[in-house]
């Protein structure tokens, strides 16, 4: 099945955790493959191919963003790759601009820890339970974010696995932020 809605966000904690050094640069996994998320999907291995093969073939960058917030870029995607177990990604948050220092000192804090994707589905079928398999993705952004949907993206030993309120807490905030922001 081929599905050209509209762009869509899948929020993910890194299973080995979000890494960051020198206070600015990030690596970690922005998607695990096999994983089922809050939302019931599950990316399949293969799935970012085609679109970073189209982005290199064009000189293109996957974008860094705060929130999924196209007028906050904070910083540049130096490294992003498909492996065995997902979106590995490696960049640096720019402390040059004023948002890039604030986010900057949230990961250093432990306030923020979250990984989250910003996408276009291409291919996509449903299991025998419901679950939607993802097998193509057109990759446009990975955003840094409070509140990530996969529990296992998480920033290397600055969080605990948060318990069902929290991610119940997390879905309202995050309905309520994509309410505000298609007004």
């Amino acid at each position: 099945m081929t599905d050209y809605g509209a762009p869509e966000r899948k929020f993910q904690q890194a299973e080995a955790g979000l890494v960051v050094t020198e206070g600015h640069v990030v690596e970690g996994y922005a998607s695990l493959f096999g994983k089922t998320d809050q939302g019931g999907d599950i990316v399949q291995k293969g799935a970012y191919a085609a679109s970073l093969k189209r982005l290199r073939a064009r000189g293109g960058r996957v974008k860094m963003l705060w929130q999924h917030d196209p007028a906050q870029p904070i910083g540049v995607w130096d490294e992003v790759r498909e492996d065995a177990t997902g979106l590995w990604v490696k960049g640096r948050i720019l402390t040059e601009v004023e948002k890039g220092r604030e986010v900057a000192a949230l990961l250093q804090a432990g306030a923020i820890d979250g990984l989250s994707i910003g996408y276009r589905t291409v291919k996509a079928e449903r299991d025998g339970k419901g679950k939607r398999l993802l097998s193509e993705l057109e990759l446009w952004e990975v955003s840094l974010v409070t509140f990530p949907m996969l529990p296992e993206a998480r920033v290397a030993a600055k969080a605990d696995a948060l318990d069902g309120d929290w991610r119940d807490m997390a879905a309202v905030f995050e309905d309520a932020r994509r309410s505000l922001a298609g007004r």
